[in-house]
């Protein structure tokens, strides 16, 4: 009987390796067919896809095209694509591919102009890549973020002066249509002493591209910039997709140790592509048409960047947020300043009275400046704000000539710096103003030299 047992357990012992790889999951492609196709949305049945994951539409004419799961509703998958939807008819197959989406990084893309799947749009030859990342990233512990204890030098008198930038700050620059947020990014683009600049297109006009690289950036700032671009006519995903590539290469940057400057031109697009996905597939709407998971994907966007731990680089960012109907409350712009480290505003009034960078700095704020300026630096900045700020409430009765001098000594004194104020916030987009330049002024303009 002992002797049955040992046979009987040698017999187990060399089944198991077998019935172990018999356990092992098997991943099977369980092809489906499109069945419906209402605007963008496409509507898949048979097949089984993770959200995230890509699938192949095959046209009866052989040709392929590729979108991603953004949506399920029980054996039915809902699919956004991310080019030319022509060919289409029902019946077609679908074909998962699996996997996540992937972001190719490396050195190689200084100098280049992407698309959002980030293929080249320039006549550069292809792409030399060191690796792959996900595109949405992955969260950082909030508790080994290296604080923000040293400013960063954006070329840009005013914002150095009263609205001083940290490195591994948030910033959201508010701004309507044709007010000169463009050209305010391309001057910080130029003239930042960051060592990578990352800049995001995201749904504005194609036109504006070209002209950004080749007039704003110019040839000398794309040496060491990579520029990511999804104009209007791009599809919904492809905009998102945009946007979290131009986050992820400049994330690839900031873990190799490099202080990069990203600019993202607009955070409002952004949103408003999520909110054609949303709806698209049935999300109910909540604030202007946004519904609630549009407000779910900022934090989750802007969180990627800032610093990293102590031995990482950092990822100093501006947003635009498109004020429409130069509305600063928009949901959008509202709930950006409520994850963004600080704020600048531009004034139409400024922009049509032909300042330029059309900034107002008292509705701009940098919540971060008390921790990286010093206290003279502090002093000379709230000198300015509250003299600029008593001309302008003081403004209809000094322009009637309804205020009489010697009245109030504060305002007297509002009136005497006034125009020196207003010359030292001018700047012109192709003059570059470092931080040693801006104290200095600001000193020489408070007569405190």
């Amino acid at each position: 009987m002992m002797l049955q047992r040992n046979h009987a357990q040698i017999w187990l012992n060399k089944l198991k390796p077998y019935s172990a790889k018999l356990t092992e999951p098997i991943e099977l492609v369980v092809e489906g067919k499109l069945s419906r196709m209402v605007g963008l949305t496409l509507e898949a049945v048979g097949c089984r896809a993770a959200i995230g994951s890509r699938c192949r539409i095959e046209t009866k004419t052989g040709r392929g095209i590729e979108a991603e799961v953004v949506g399920f509703a029980g054996s039915r998958v809902f699919l956004m694509p991310t080019g030319e939807l022509h060919g289409l008819e029902p019946d077609c197959r679908v074909i998962p591919l699996g996997g996540n989406n992937l972001a190719r990084v490396g050195f190689g893309l200084l100098g280049r102009v992407l698309d959002g799947a980030g293929n080249p749009l320039d006549d550069k030859g292809p792409l030399k890549t060191e690796a792959q990342i996900s595109l949405n990233g992955s969260p950082i512990n909030p508790l080994s973020r290296k604080p923000i204890r040293e400013s960063l030098d954006v070329g840009v008198r005013a914002i150095n002066s009263l609205l001083c930038v940290g490195r591994g700050q948030r910033m959201g620059l508010f701004a309507g249509t044709g007010v000169g947020k463009s050209i305010l990014l391309g001057m910080m683009t130029k003239f930042t002493t960051a060592d990578i600049v990352v800049v995001g297109l995201i749904g504005e006009r194609g036109r504006e591209v070209n002209e950004f690289v080749q007039k704003i950036l110019g040839e000398e700032g794309l040496k060491r910039a990579v520029v990511v671009a999804t104009p209007a006519d791009c599809p919904p995903l492809m905009r998102v997709h945009g946007a979290l590539l131009a986050t992820s290469i400049a994330e690839f940057f900031r873990d190799q140790g490099l202080d990069v400057l990203l600019l993202m031109d607009s955070l409002t697009r952004f949103a408003q592509a999520h909110r054609e996905i949303a709806l698209a597939i049935d999300e109910p709407p909540a604030t202007k048409g946004y519904p609630p998971s549009v407000f779910a994907k900022l934090p989750h966007l802007v969180e990627r960047a800032g610093n990293a731990n102590v031995d990482g680089g950092s990822i100093t960012a501006f947003y635009t947020v498109l004020a429409e109907g130069d509305d600063t409350n928009d949901p959008i712009a509202d709930a950006a300043r409520g994850v963004l480290d600080g704020h600048i505003v531009l004034s139409r009034n400024l922009a049509e009275s032909g300042h330029f960078p059309a900034i107002d700095i008292e509705a701009s704020v940098s919540r971060v400046m008390p921790d990286i300026a010093d206290t003279s630096h502090l002093l000379m900045a709230r000198e300015i704000r509250r003299l600029y700020s008593l001309y302008q409430q003081n403004r209809d009765l000094i322009s009637v000539g309804a205020y009489q001098p010697g009245s109030d000594s504060r305002i007297d004194k509002a009136i005497e710096k006034n125009a020196a104020i207003l010359d030292f916030l001018q700047q012109d987009m192709n003059e570059p103003v470092d931080m040693d330049r801006s104290l200095n002024e600001m000193q020489i303009m408070l007569g405190r030299t």
